[in-house]
């Protein structure tokens, strides 16, 4: 029940952060989910690191969201920089 727990919550986090960022981006919905687990991964990691989650406490929504939006942008300027 985890993973699917897991994917589903990546999937709106995911989707949110292509809502929130401005422009289009061309990713299909796997890869969305994708984008919104890495960013919850990221956000937690960031916090942890900043003392603002213990250890295996897994990241808020908002955190989630802007991780994932973090990751956007890089993948947004690295496709671009390659065209």
């Amino acid at each position: 029940m985890g993973i699917i727990t897991t994917l589903i919550v990546g999937l709106i986090v995911g989707a949110l952060a292509r809502f929130v960022m401005p422009g289009e981006q061309k990713m299909g919905w796997i890869l969305t989910c994708v984008l919104g687990i890495a960013g919850s991964f990221l956000a937690g990691f960031v916090g942890q690191s900043l003392g603002w989650y213990a250890v295996g406490e897994p990241a808020g929504w908002i955190a989630s969201v802007l991780g994932a939006v973090v990751l956007l942008f890089i993948v947004g300027k690295l496709s671009a920089s390659k065209a």
